[in-house]
């Protein structure tokens, strides 16, 4: 599966943002997918993660209640809604994405992903 993340750009705090990522894969509904920031010199931290269908889904605690996770199935495509963006969320954001996974699982390790798009920048100015 290829991923293609997009909708990265320069904002400022307090704005909202939304990114899309879009497989190139027949049956998207077979991969539970996640998104991982990653900022300078600083560990992948996985930020959210749905299930196979859309009908669970994780989020780690520095953007609890700030951004959202969707899936469209139909049309290929997983969006993470950015809400009261902070200077700290500033990152190159990737969506990964894992099929063979039983249905309602959630991958919330970074290391259970296999398929990673090339990243989007996100960056929070002050």
């Amino acid at each position: 599966v290829q991923l293609q993340a997009s909708g990265g750009g320069l904002v400022q705090v307090g704005d909202s943002l939304r990114l899309s990522c879009t497989a190139s894969v027949r049956t998207f509904s077979d991969y539970a997918v996640g998104w991982v920031r990653q900022a300078p010199g600083k560990e992948r931290e996985l930020v959210a993660a749905i299930s196979r269908a859309g009908r669970r889904t994780s989020y780690g605690d520095s953007v609890k209640g700030r951004f959202t996770i969707s899936r469209d199935n139909a049309k290929n495509t997983v969006y993470l809604e950015m809400r009261s963006l902070k200077p700290e969320d500033t990152a190159v954001y990737y969506c990964a994405a894992r099929d063979r996974i039983v249905t309602g699982q959630l991958l919330t390790t970074t290391t259970q992903y296999e398929n990673w798009g090339q990243g989007t920048l996100v960056t929070v100015s002050s």
